[in-house]
């Protein structure tokens, strides 16, 4: 099972000293990815709340995700990167396409392409996204990603994007395209894994509901013709790593060392193929010097 964290794009401690620490003691420590969340404002008075709580206030101070991973590109050789996720519905997917295949390259085939259809109405009025045909949108795009990427020339006619027939020779180094994991745990974010993606990529679900979880997007791709071997499992979790143990009721990947470790031994067994670890809010950060000692802890408990 690959192991990830999450960079410091967001809070306080979002720039390029700490992003640079925490990419570099991911690599050093004998990991295998970082990746980059996504938000774009913080809005005052929301339209709909937070999925999980209180909006974090983090997230009024955000490193654009794309940009940032560029950014660690060059100073990295080979750990992965990831975006966790991109709101498809927020951009002309030709145009991101584009960007992503000059990550692909530049970085030499590093990329994993984590998107979604994006929670906030907010966030889709400012990027001039329409909230009510978010999943059309969604499921569009991902065609003409893929278009991009692996067709010349490229020609895409749709309800709600056009691209005329024309070359664009710069494909993924990764082939057909990078991996793409679709985010998210409703019945329409598993269709898109399942259906239109390589994988699935849900985040904070506790460790005991990933196998069955997955199980079912499986099933789906199984009853649309697709192999269900095919998909990966790319998880996502908080991490709270404590000095002494939690016990019952504890948050999946909190508490001391050896409840972590019977955590990502659980992981592993339920079919996880990327784990992706985010302490950058977690009790107890408060400098990026904290988030790469848990860096180091945990590829200690995980034998690296």
């Amino acid at each position: 099972m690959r192991i990830g964290f999450v960079l410091p794009t967001m809070g306080p401690l979002a720039g390029p000293d700490s992003i640079t620490l925490v990419a570099r003691a991911v690599e050093d420590a004998g990991l295998d990815s970082v990746w980059v969340n996504e938000r774009s404002l913080w809005p005052v008075e929301p339209i709909n709340p937070y999925p999980f709580g209180p909006l974090p206030e983090a997230y009024q101070r955000i490193v654009d995700p794309l940009d940032a991973l560029a950014y660690v590109a060059a100073l990295t050789i080979r750990i992965g990167l990831g975006t966790s996720v991109l709101n498809l519905p927020w951009y002309n997917p030709l145009l991101l396409a584009r960007r992503l295949t000059s990550l692909d390259v530049l970085s030499g085939g590093r990329l994993v392409a984590g998107i979604g259809s994006g929670w906030s109405q907010d966030e889709h009025i400012a990027a001039g996204s329409d909230w009510r045909t978010r999943g059309a949108r969604t499921d569009e795009g991902i065609a003409v990603l893929k278009a991009a990427w692996t067709t010349d020339p490229v020609e895409h006619h749709g309800a709600h994007y056009d691209v005329p027939r024309s070359y664009i020779s710069l494909k993924p180094v990764q082939q057909p395209h990078p991996p793409l994991v679709y985010g998210g745990w409703g019945a329409a974010a598993k269709r898109r894994a399942a259906l239109l993606c390589d994988g699935w990529h849900p985040a904070g679900l506790p460790v005991d509901q990933l196998a069955p979880q997955f199980a079912e997007v499986q099933e789906l791709a199984r009853a649309a013709g697709r192999d269900p071997g095919s998909l990966r499992l790319v998880a996502k979790n908080g991490l709270d790593l404590r000095a002494a143990p939690i016990g019952s009721g504890r948050a999946s990947f909190a508490g001391s060392p050896a409840e972590v470790a019977a955590d990502l031994e659980a992981a592993a067994a339920a079919g996880v193929d990327e784990l992706i670890l985010d302490c950058v809010l977690a009790p107890g950060v408060e400098t990026a010097a904290d988030i790469v000692e848990r860096i180091v802890a945990l590829a200690r408990i995980a034998g690296r």
